[in-house]
């Protein structure tokens, strides 16, 4: 088991990962019309853009988890608008106002520059990390942490932050034994943040 930077090779993987993990931590197969919409909103934008920021645990026949983000959150949201909503929004029908969970989703698709807020200027980086249960709970997530961690200081990004559904407890305690703290938050889903020169 080792962790490698992402290779276009492992995209299928990263998408299976995002799904089956995609619901609160749970397998999200089947909750939506389409199982690529979560990857496409959570995963595709970033290795389509920057995939030297996305690495991935490998254990040894394909990838079983991975980490990927951008450096700079506003240039992110319009890179994202400009390359990668052309892509793939065509797939996905717009629905004004939302309506349905997978409404939603689509709204969050569509609009990037929601990712874009004032309050977290300090952390400009964000990241998102997964990994299939079976792989959980044994230094893997710290592992890709780390090594996403050291490539966002070899880019002097000064700090990273991440969102955790309000059910997802699990995560949430991972995170904070991590370092990361709460910026903001609601009933939905909590803001994390982390400086980048804080050693893991």
């Amino acid at each position: 088991m080792f962790v490698r930077p992402y290779e276009p090779f492992d995209r299928q993987d990263v998408y299976d990962i995002c799904v089956r993990t995609g619901d609160g931590g749970g397998d999200a197969r089947g909750l939506y019309s389409d199982d690529e919409l979560l990857p496409d909103v959570y995963a595709g934008s970033y290795l389509h853009l920057e995939p030297e920021l996305a690495f991935v645990l490998d254990d040894g026949d394909r990838a079983v988890g991975y980490v990927l983000g951008t450096a700079d959150t506003r240039a992110w949201a319009a890179a994202c608008r400009r390359h990668w909503l052309p892509l793939v929004s065509p797939r996905y029908r717009l629905v004004e106002p939302p309506v349905t969970a997978e409404d939603h989703l689509v709204d969050t698709l569509h609009h990037p520059e929601r990712n874009v807020l004032d309050e977290l200027d300090e952390y400009p980086a964000h990241l998102h990390i997964d990994l299939l249960p079976g792989h959980q709970g044994a230094g893997h997530g710290r592992e890709l942490m780390r090594t996403f961690l050291a490539a966002l200081a070899e880019r002097d990004v000064p700090g990273v932050h991440l969102g955790v559904a309000a059910r997802n407890t699990g995560a949430l305690r991972f995170y904070e034994r991590l370092g990361f703290h709460r910026i903001t938050g609601d009933e939905h889903g909590t803001t994390l943040g982390r400086r980048t020169d804080v050693p893991v």
